[in-house]
């Protein structure tokens, strides 16, 4: 028997956990799809979304379970180092915030190829909109991936086996409700991972005395240099978490947070003001848990790596967070913690798929009906073939998955790497031109095409650097050479400015000056549902503190109970206060005094 599963004294209750959490996401997705009435609300919410729904969906879209394998193998390896990767995540939110969160609402677009077609036209946006479904499916692989590698160290079971029961049960959910049913489990899936994740960091300080205790032994175990935040070039293969290293993962994030890529995230809130404070949560909660989540790998190293060594993984600190838990969270809360994990790779996947939906049926469908001289369909038949190629995305999800497996399998690469190749080979040579497209404004329609292939050309260069010069190229000489190239080639075209066509610039004047425009909800969306919002998510989030509630009646400490109830009462209390908030709204608006005298006169 596999060494965690051996740990669970009844692994049953831990199953039941699991599937009721997945039972609920489908109730939560049922209920959700009430709110789509066409494609406007299936792929954006019908710009009624909250601003607190569309950060908190923003944040849980912003990582995956990944974070918790690869991440936490990182962090098990080099300490505090993983932290960076995580704060120039804080400093992508923040820049949403100050200017780009309000510019990407106010294109008033449903896609991300329309941004595109917008700033660039028709051209650019084909190539992007293939490109880009092909990416998210790449990086949706790694997710699921990921979230494998943590259920197979907890139960034991073969990945490929997790990868697909997983992968099929991600698909049924996320092809439901669209993206309000999307946004709707993202929150209720932030709201049980925050609690967890601090309990699970809380946890590991207590069983190694506390703060001072933790750092002592930290010192005591010979770690104090693994575990510096900035390295020497020497320290670690491929030069990684040394200053320049850091260097090349801000200017990565900052940028991949801040493109016409990641606007997607803000086109289903109100109006601007709501989408910069959309982004400060973001930036919030990114912050808690670069704090947090990084704890429990480092106390792995500490007190369980014989655990962790003995897993049967290539990577065996990808585990680590896993090992972790199984040894100190409470009896009842390690289903929890994998509902946690599930949580971050299916907010992820889900919005990712119907991401992907939204480009297919938006973008590549109706130019597929021009050029074949076809009827497009529309309304409820649009709807169901977005939800079909949502299916066929989540296919092509699962088949990437096994072979990304395989090859962990048979080399020695883990997700971590995966990861860093795939945003910086592929990702930061198409970000470059649709960061730099929202700032500068003379430059000709072909200007993100020639930027791309500039930077395409370095990171070409890097995929086969091993086999011509023995050596692979580091993954800050990668980000920085993709970089350069794309800057350069993108301020090329700005000499070729005069060249473009009449209707060329005055589609740029047009974009930009509708990006610039505050949107006027009452005349551009209509009535808001922010109190069905509150009360019905008020009332999901009060249901799941009761399921917490009942592995209270489980045999566990009077300590371990306490536990369980922090994690239950963070929920319940945010339902409490949502549900009474939605009943204040519905009393205060009846007997509103000055509209009525108003009427009556």
């Amino acid at each position: 028997m596999h060494i965690l599963s051996a740990a669970l004294t009844n692994p049953s209750i831990e199953y039941i956990v699991i599937g009721a959490y997945l039972l609920f996401l489908i109730a939560m997705g049922a209920v959700f799809k009430r709110f789509n009435g066409n494609i406007d609300d299936y792929f954006r919410s019908g710009c009624k979304g909250t601003w607190w729904l569309v950060g908190s969906s923003a944040f849980m879209t912003a990582f995956s379970a990944w974070t918790f394998t690869g991440a936490a193998g990182v962090a098990y390896e080099a300490g505090w180092s993983v932290m960076i990767i995580y704060l120039a995540n804080v400093i992508g939110f923040i820049f949403n915030a100050l200017i780009f969160a309000p510019w990407f609402r106010q294109i008033r677009a449903i896609t991300t190829p329309e941004v595109i077609r917008m700033r660039y036209g028709v051209l650019t946006q084909q190539i992007y909109a293939w490109i880009y479904v092909i990416i998210q499916l790449l990086y949706a692989s790694l997710w699921l991936y990921g979230l494998a590698i943590f259920c197979s160290a907890v139960f034991g079971f073969r990945i490929q086996l997790v990868i697909i029961t997983i992968g099929i049960v991600v698909v049924v959910y996320s092809t439901a409700g669209g993206s309000w049913a999307v946004m709707a489990t993202d929150f209720l899936q932030c709201l049980i991972l925050i609690p967890i994740t601090i309990l699970m960091a809380f946890l590991c300080i207590h069983k190694l005395g506390g703060i001072d205790s933790f750092f002592t032994a930290i010192n005591a175990n010979h770690l104090s240099s693994d575990f510096q935040l900035i390295n020497d070039a020497s320290r670690f293969p491929g030069a990684k978490f040394t200053y320049l290293w850091a260097a090349a993962m801000f200017v990565k994030n900052v940028i991949g947070y801040n493109t016409m890529e990641n606007a997607h995230k803000y086109f289903s809130v109100k109006d601007g003001w709501e989408a910069r404070k959309a982004a400060t949560l973001g930036a919030i909660l990114m912050t808690l848990g670069a704090l947090i989540w990084f704890v429990p790998p480092m106390t792995a190293r500490i007190l369980f790596a014989n655990d962790i060594n003995a897993i049967d993984l290539s990577k065996p600190a990808e585990a680590s967070y896993a090992v972790a838990s199984m040894r100190l969270l409470p009896y009842g809360l390690t289903g929890l913690m994998t509902v946690a994990m599930f949580a971050a790779t299916m907010s992820s996947m889900d919005s990712g798929l119907n991401k992907n939906a939204g480009v297919i049926v938006r973008d590549i469908y109706p130019r597929f009906c021009k050029i074949f001289n076809l009827t497009p369909w529309s309304g409820i038949k649009l709807m169901r073939l977005s939800q079909g190629f949502s299916v066929l995305c989540g296919i092509l999800i699962i088949l990437l998955t096994v072979y990304f497996s395989n090859q962990d399998q048979e080399g020695s690469r883990g997700v971590f790497e995966y990861m860093l190749d795939l945003g910086a080979l592929l990702a930061l040579p198409m970000a470059i031109p649709l960061f730099l497209g929202l700032l500068i404004k003379r430059t000709p329609s072909w200007a993100a095409i020639a930027s791309a292939s500039c930077a395409l050309i370095p990171s070409a260069t890097a995929m086969i650097s091993q086999k011509l010069y023995d050596d692979p190229w580091s993954f800050q000489f990668k980000v920085f050479s993709c970089f350069i190239c794309g800057v350069l080639g993108y301020f090329l075209t700005i000499l070729f400015w005069k060249t473009a066509s009449t209707s060329h610039t005055n589609q740029v004047e047009r974009f930009f000056k509708q990006m610039k425009t505050p949107i006027n909800f009452a005349n551009e969306v209509g009535n808001a549902n922010d109190k069905q919002q509150l009360r019905i998510l008020g009332c999901f989030s009060i249901a799941a503190s009761l399921f917490i509630c009942i592995t209270l009646f489980l045999p566990n400490t009077f300590f371990d109970r306490l536990c369980i109830l922090f994690v239950a009462s963070f929920v319940g209390l945010i339902g409490i206060i949502f549900v009474y908030t939605s009943r204040q709204k519905e009393i205060a608006e009846p007997i509103d005094l000055k509209e009525l005298s108003k009427t009556t006169q």
